[in-house]
């Protein structure tokens, strides 16, 4: 019991210390513009690792999610510069460009979900495939260069990124909200005890009635869903999409899941680990970048080693629960 409880109280303890490591080595650190700017950081990756935990509690994998927002972020920006002549800089041509950007996130998640549980190719597969298609159609799209938005649109769009209640801006109230959702979806819901059930067994999951490949589309579905959110969000930040947006997007969501707990191999899910995974990653990134202690370029290095040394953490805490 001891062991189960540490190993489900690490994340928070760990990033406890980050905060209080964080404080010594700056005292900017805990000052509200760059808690602000910590959080509205983790917001855009945090959604998308909501529905990544769904995802892999299933027994799935999307290595999608990053290009897809590139991809969403790009056609959204163009619909809102093609009806820009005809509706003007207005908040009606902003809301097509929301629209396209989820309706996008929809479709693209159920072109991976499709592929995963009707045409029963590997996720793994699936999702390399398509992350490499994403990233070629936004490429493709802007020749090569960056995708813009028109400034009059850019100006207006602004305050969905910017604005906010007092120094809690929009995209932490989004994220705050779809983590509440999400938690309740996985510890409540009918959704999420399917979802926990496929992922430790689909065999056992088919014979207590369960629709193992509609629960698993439902899955990808949900993720690009709030691909779609997370891009709304995003492209007011700079309003401008190119092949290089939201690169690392999926390593840092997957690093976040495995963080905070959920089983790389499905079967168990916390959101709320999730949440806790992702603000340790905004943490340790802010960290490095106040304290000048290594480079801002080896930071996907670094998320790279916590994601194996979390998996290597797993490994070992279900060795023991074996013995």
């Amino acid at each position: 019991m001891k062991h189960l409880d540490l190993h489900t109280l690490g994340p928070i303890i760990a990033l406890i210390a980050l905060i209080i490591l964080g404080a010594l080595l700056n005292p900017a650190f805990l000052a509200p513009a760059n808690i602000t700017n910590v959080l509205a950081r983790s917001a855009f990756i945090g959604m998308i690792a909501v529905g990544m935990t769904f995802v892999i509690t299933a027994g799935g994998l999307d290595l999608s999610v990053g290009s897809m927002a590139a991809f969403l972020a790009g056609i959204a920006i163009i619909a809102m510069n093609t009806v820009l002549p005809y509706l003007g800089p207005n908040w009606g041509t902003i809301l097509i460009g929301m629209a396209v950007a989820l309706t996008g996130g929809l479709i693209a998640g159920y072109l991976n979900g499709a592929l995963v549980t009707k045409a029963r190719i590997e996720p793994f597969i699936v999702t390399l495939g398509t992350m490499g298609i994403f990233r070629s159609l936004v490429t493709w799209l802007a020749d090569g260069g960056t995708l813009s938005l028109e400034y009059g649109l850019r100006t207006l769009y602004r305050p969905v990124y910017y604005g906010g209640i007092g120094w809690i801006t929009w995209p932490i109230i989004a994220f705050a909200v779809v983590a509440l959702l999400g938690e309740w979806m996985m510890r409540h819901s009918r959704f999420g005890r399917h979802v926990e059930a496929i992922g430790s067994n689909d065999r056992v999951a088919r014979y207590s009635a369960i629709d193992v490949g509609r629960v698993r589309l439902m899955t990808y579905l949900l993720l690009g869903m709030l691909v779609g959110l997370a891009v709304v969000l995003y492209v007011p930040r700079l309003g401008s999409a190119s092949g290089s947006t939201g690169v690392l997007w999926e390593l840092e969501a997957i690093a976040a899941v495995i963080i905070g707990g959920t089983a790389l191999k499905g079967g168990r899910g916390r959101v709320w680990g999730t949440v806790v995974g992702v603000l340790i990653l905004s943490m340790i990134d802010n960290i490095l970048n106040l304290a000048d202690l290594v480079s801002p370029y080896l930071n996907g290095a670094i998320q790279g080693v916590i994601i194996v040394l979390a998996v290597v953490l797993q490994r070992e805490k279900r060795t023991a629960e074996e013995r």
